[in-house]
């Protein structure tokens, strides 16, 4: 991991009344680069070539001459051959130049690799660096190690097919989509075998799938993308925040749940197996009297990260969650920085975050504000890793 002396050291260059938010231009960046105008400051996409379009033209940002935005959200887009070259010493000099306080999504993670994140990347980061290898599955201390050391509930582990007796899902990546998910269900062994098998020939999923799987209960039940904040720099209120709830539209699973049974039956006895490739999210709310239970999640998360992670999970997180028939919440992914759904409530708020801070609240926007008041409290160091 890169010293944070390192990263501090960066930042002591920095104007800081010149700063601008920088981020990948990819699976949340509009709604942090809609945040950070928001709250008035300047935004840095770096986007692919090929890639580039929505963010270096049609959100491209339009001033007046007074620099008031009149339109767009992407003051400045960086185009790189690949995403991963943001890690070039010569693009990360670039952004330390242009004062650029950068924000992680999972995006930038994937692309550039988990180690070349930790090490290589000198860019002063808001959020928890030490955090985001959590959500390579399969690492030793991965977010379910966290979830059993928080105490959390989570679906039961299946350790080896033969011992499914129920309906399990298996977590797996995608042969082809390598970003993206070849999930699947089975309720036996038998079913396990014939599924796996279907599916490696249709070219989703390896045939060494097995070493990276991770196979557990599956909970029938609503899914909810509970998106907090947790700010450092609070003092009076409270530091945990729920700012918005969203779920995902996945597919081809959602097509397939459309149809009739009958016809579902059909297609997986034909060997057409629903993927759960997630393609969009939209927006929730929850009954009030699991709200508190909601946020014993967080408080259980927040504390445990903040014993194993020193100095603790900075800024937005996600805790992916399902609701069982009795109301008991399982959390089945955790995101230790910015959520994939989080665009829902970009620009107009959400519900809870607009609540509790009386004006449109995204979690892009409140990622910015709590920059902005770091910078007028010259707290900065306690947000950066």
């Amino acid at each position: 991991m890169i010293s944070r002396d390192e990263v501090l050291a960066n930042l002591e260059k920095y104007d800081l009344h010149k700063a601008k938010i920088g981020v990948v231009a990819s699976h949340s960046a509009l709604d942090t680069c809609d945040g950070a105008i928001s709250e008035g400051f300047h935004t840095v996409a770096v986007c692919q070539q090929g890639r580039e379009k929505t963010f270096a033209n049609y959100f491209r940002t339009q001033r007046d001459p007074a620099g008031n935005v009149i339109r767009g959200v992407v003051d400045e887009p960086i185009i790189l051959d690949k995403f991963k070259d943001i890690i070039q010493p010569q693009v990360q000099q670039n952004l330390m130049d242009n004062n650029v306080l950068f924000i992680p999504n999972r995006s930038f993670v994937s692309y550039s690799g988990i180690d070349a994140v930790e090490n290589d990347f000198k860019v002063p980061m808001v959020g928890s660096r030490n955090l985001l290898r959590s959500e390579e599955r399969g690492d030793p201390k991965d977010y379910y190690w966290i979830l059993e050391k928080a105490g959390m509930p989570f679906p039961k582990k299946v350790a080896k097919p033969e011992d499914i007796d129920g309906l399990t899902i298996v977590k797996v990546h995608h042969h082809v989509k390598k970003l993206e998910r070849g999930f699947f269900t089975a309720k036996d062994y038998d079913q396990f075998v014939e599924k796996s098998n279907e599916l490696i020939q249709q070219g989703v999923i390896d045939e060494n799938f097995l070493e990276e799987a991770r196979m557990e209960q599956y909970i029938i039940g609503p899914v909810f993308n509970l998106d907090f904040f947790r700010s450092p720099l609070e003092e009076k209120g409270e530091q945990i925040e729920l700012l918005g709830i969203d779920w995902r539209f996945e597919s081809s699973l959602d097509g397939y749940c459309r149809l009739p049974g009958k016809q579902q039956v059909e297609l997986e006895n034909d060997g057409i197996i629903p993927e759960y490739t997630v393609c969009g999210h939209n927006s929730a709310t929850l009954r009030e009297s699991l709200l508190d239970k909601a946020f014993a999640l967080a408080e259980k998360y927040v504390a445990a990260t903040k014993k194993y992670y020193d100095p603790g999970i900075i800024g937005p997180f996600c805790l992916q969650t399902c609701v069982d028939k009795d109301l008991n919440f399982y959390v089945y992914d955790v995101a230790p920085r910015i959520g994939g759904g989080t665009n829902v409530h970009m620009s107009v708020g959400h519900p809870y975050g607009n609540a509790l801070w009386r004006k449109e609240m995204s979690t892009g926007r409140r990622l910015s504000m709590e920059i902005r008041r770091a910078i007028e409290e010259e707290r900065v160091d306690e947000i950066v890793t």
